[in-house]
């Protein structure tokens, strides 16, 4: 889904990733948005600035089919489309930069830091598509894992919810939250680095893999680019 008309991501919905923030176990979802423009695909190379506080939030992610006001949560899997994998790559030095409020959707939208695929798989391919495992490797080193089924306000109610203040449109994407283990509520500290590699999960959808390089480094690739040369391997070719 390259175009989404809508894009929603839902904080704090795992109990275990409210715990350890320290925030308050929401009554409500806790809705807030990325912009299309940080879409990328499931193999994708992602530039980090320099003093950029880059962190991962493995993600399964709703792809609405039918969409619509008002709709029952007894009937919300019949409008979705299917169900893909997502990070909610996030600079939380611009999110919770001060003395704004938190910037949910500016920190989470830099090019690159929406990340989905590799396929959008229909509910009726999954034995129970309300208890998927989910996943979040660095490297090697598991970083992230649980199931969807401790989804504070599963994907139903989601749809539910936020239908009953908005429209749903087909093709619109809801990033429906992420388990404990992200790099910030860790001691100490933990950020995504030029050279690391991300790779997340979901039982039954699949994987994605996302690099990270340096901003230079991608300046200088579009500069070779620009002068008519590409790098392959280490060499420059016409």
């Amino acid at each position: 889904m390259p175009r989404p008309r809508q894009i929603f991501a839902i904080g704090f919905n795992y109990l275990d990733h409210s715990g350890e923030a320290g925030a308050e176990v929401p009554r409500h979802p806790t809705v807030f948005t990325k912009f299309s423009s940080s879409l990328t695909g499931p193999h994708a190379t992602v530039a980090l600035s320099s003093g950029m506080l880059a962190d991962w939030e493995a993600e399964l992610v709703v792809v609405i089919g039918t969409g619509g006001r008002n709709i029952p949560v007894q009937s919300a899997w019949e409008h979705v489309a299917g169900l893909t994998v997502g990070q909610d790559l996030s600079d939380r030095r611009l999110q919770m930069r001060k003395p704004a409020p938190p910037q949910y959707s500016l920190g989470k939208s830099w090019p690159g830091f929406g990340p989905i695929g590799p396929y959008v798989v229909t509910p009726d391919e999954l034995a129970d598509p309300d208890d998927l495992a989910i996943e979040c490797l660095l490297g090697e080193e598991r970083v992230q894992a649980s199931r969807t089924s401790k989804l504070l306000f599963p994907v139903p109610e989601l749809v539910a919810r936020l239908s009953q203040t908005l429209t749903l449109f087909g093709g619109d994407l809801i990033f429906t939250g992420t388990p404990s283990g992200v790099g910030a509520f860790r001691t100490p500290r933990r950020w995504l680095r030029p050279g690391d590699v991300l790779t997340s999960t979901v039982e039954g959808v699949g994987a994605i893999v996302t690099a990270f390089i340096s901003e230079d480094r991608e300046a200088g690739s579009r500069e070779r680019r620009v002068a008519g040369k590409v790098s392959v391997s280490g060499t420059e070719r016409e």
